[in-house]
């Protein structure tokens, strides 16, 4: 088949069925997931606290949180999953190959990335571009950065970002380039940098994993808005509304008050928009294609919101991470979730 450009006359007959077909090959990854009985996400190689493996490579984290929450919602088992490690450079084309059905690794939503790679179908964690230094370095504001060289990750925003606040801030700049996330810490804890950039959440993560954490502090600095969150494949409307309604289900939670503890608590259900969430009312279930119970199955064997960040990035982690503007919008936050109705 030529491609479509080089058509001089296309019948209005022949856009539709090539419409029709597009749309039905594209909406498969449901019945696939189906099929095949396990989510297969795509995940950091490892990020403490977001997606990290143990020794008998069982995944843990923020963001594998969100995988297993879609697996409840579908197969009432949160771990039916199948976890992908992928770096910063793998995770696009694996998702756009077909190779995992979601993206759950500390993306940031982009335009670029949105119209050219696969669809974004919430914001899981705001975020924002930072620097760390040794205390020692005496460095204490990012515009003492000026020629000191900083280690920067391939395949990142973080690339792009640094670039233009050096070059606003009118600092001379000296990066040091790696493949990826991990041989860029390297290269820092190696000394070959005097400051490495990236997230402000990433910079937590990987202070927490170092010898002495102590010793190295993130600079107040933010200079950049990174919102954070999972994708899926394109074109497919039908999977995203499921992964974008199981993040939707966790925020709703919190807001509600509803969480592991009490999800099967008869007297929770005290409001109609407590018995819409829980499958008590309404179709929100069969709208998604799922069970009317998904959503309690996701607070059931996941958590809300809340319990999720508290448990994985919070103040009482090594991570250390307080709420601040991922609280709840009723608190002063931004996350916020349309209502299941």
């Amino acid at each position: 088949m030529k491609p479509i450009k080089q058509l001089q006359i296309v019948s209005a007959a022949a856009l539709t069925c090539v419409a029709l077909y597009s749309g039905t090959a594209a909406a498969a990854t449901l019945d696939d997931v189906r099929e095949r009985g396990a989510v297969r996400c795509g995940v950091n190689t490892g990020l403490a606290g977001f997606a990290k493996a143990n020794s008998l490579g069982e995944y843990s984290g923020f963001d594998i949180d969100i995988c297993r929450a879609v697996a409840s919602a579908l197969f009432n088992d949160s771990e039916a999953v199948e976890m992908l490690p992928l770096s910063s450079v793998e995770r696009f084309p694996a998702l756009q190959q077909g190779r995992i059905d979601v993206l759950s690794r500390n993306t940031t939503w982009t335009l670029e990335r949105n119209t050219l790679f696969g669809e974004f179908v919430g914001t899981s964690f705001y975020d924002g571009q930072g620097f760390m230094v040794n205390k020692q370095s005496g460095i204490r504001s990012a515009l003492e950065l000026d020629n000191r060289p900083i280690c920067v990750g391939r395949g990142t925003t973080s690339e792009l970002n640094v670039a233009d606040f050096f070059t606003v801030s009118d600092l001379r700049y000296v990066p040091i380039f790696f493949e990826n996330e991990a041989a860029s810490l390297a290269g820092y804890i190696d000394g070959d940098c005097q400051a490495i950039t990236t997230d402000r959440s990433g910079l937590a993560a990987q202070r927490s994993a170092m010898n002495v954490p102590n010793s190295h502090v993130i600079l107040p600095e933010v200079i950049s808005k990174e919102p954070l969150g999972p994708m899926v494949p394109p074109n497919d409307s039908e999977w995203g509304n499921v992964v974008r309604w199981t993040l939707n289900c966790m925020i709703n939670a919190e807001e509600l008050g509803v969480s592991s503890t009490n999800v099967d608590n008869p007297n929770v259900g005290s409001t109609p928009s407590i018995r819409r969430l829980l499958g008590q009312e309404g179709l929100a279930g069969q709208q998604l294609g799922m069970n009317e119970q998904w959503c309690s199955r996701i607070i059931r064997q996941v958590g809300n919101y809340g319990e999720v960040y508290d448990k994985h990035v919070g103040e009482n982690t090594p991570i250390g991470l307080s709420r601040g503007i991922n609280a709840l919008w009723t608190e002063g936050g931004l996350i916020y979730a349309p209502p299941v109705r």
